[in-house]
């Protein structure tokens, strides 16, 4: 395994750009699964599970609620169980201490904030289902999105039977109708002026470095996420000096066509990521003793 943490830091190093690709693995690697049915999910939101047989937070941010208060009570609890946090999880910190030297952008359909969290630049991050801590106008009257934050926290510390006071419930303030969470559950998803530009921003990165090399770290990404793993296959096989890296628990693919240009890691994302960087220190090690023991020549 370590000659195969070897050469992914090798390709990392040598890259010109690397676009890191991440999906739901990526969270379940720091303990989020908004998909499962869970320990986690029924200490959290299990009132929600009882009374409205929601059984995963993706169900639940899809569900329709009796009310308008229920629904914050739900969108304001998830989010201070995965969005309202004072650090970065290992995990993400591991993340940026592997690529933050290198000129890299990101592309993810994770909503969970947890990017720019651990350092990664606003300009730099592509969310292409939106970002659970941002509001939209439900009507979609007009394309802004607004911080949630204040709104969000003060209404997860104040519910009460599985709702909200009637008047911290967020109001759009150009027509007056209801919000909703920023996140791709419906067809009112906003695709404002920000999102196209960090969409635009991801296309010209892929293209500055379309002759050079370029790296695309895909994390926990799986088979039925085509927006971000069908197009990293594809550029990889039609650019020249590109490589694919994909890491992910069980649920690895490479198609023959780019098995020369491509290197799989199945295992824990968390503790592959944890070994890289590990890897990357003792080798950073190695090279300074190499520097100071070469003896000085004349």
């Amino acid at each position: 395994m370590e000659e195969k943490y070897g050469k992914v830091l090798t390709k990392i190093e040598e890259a010109d750009g690397i676009v890191i690709g991440a999906s739901n693995g990526l969270s379940i690697s720091e303990g989020i699964h908004i998909f499962a049915d869970n320990s986690a999910f029924r200490e959290n939101f299990g009132d929600f599970r009882e009374k409205y047989s929601i059984r995963s937070i993706i169900q639940g941010c899809s569900y329709s609620f009796p009310s308008e208060e229920e629904k914050w009570a739900f969108y304001s609890r998830m989010y201070e169980y995965f969005l309202y946090k004072n650090e970065a999880s290992p995990v993400m910190k591991n993340l940026y201490e592997l690529v933050k030297d290198k000129n890299f952008f990101v592309v993810t359909s994770n909503i969970d904030n947890h990017f720019r969290q651990a350092g990664f630049p606003k300009e730099r991050l592509f969310e292409i289902e939106g970002n659970g801590r941002n509001l939209q106008c439900t009507n979609g009257c007009h394309h802004q999105i607004y911080p949630g934050d204040e709104i969000l926290s003060e209404m997860a510390q104040n519910q009460e039977n599985g709702k909200v006071p009637l008047n911290l419930i967020p109001r759009c303030p150009e027509c007056d109708g209801l919000m909703q969470v920023h996140i791709e559950v419906n067809q009112n998803f906003l695709r404002d002026q920000s999102w196209q530009t960090s969409y635009q921003t991801y296309q010209d990165f892929i293209y500055k470095f379309r002759d050079e090399k370029l790296v695309f770290l895909e994390l926990g990404v799986g088979a039925r996420n085509q927006l971000i793993k069908a197009p990293f296959m594809k550029l990889t096989h039609v650019q020249e000096h590109a490589t694919y890296i994909t890491l992910n628990k069980g649920e690895l693919y490479i198609p023959d066509v780019i098995a020369a240009k491509s290197i799989g890691i199945d295992g824990d994302t968390a503790e592959v990521l944890q070994q890289l960087v590990q890897f990357k220190k003792r080798e950073l090690v190695c090279r300074q003793r190499t520097v100071f023991s070469t003896p000085e020549t004349d």
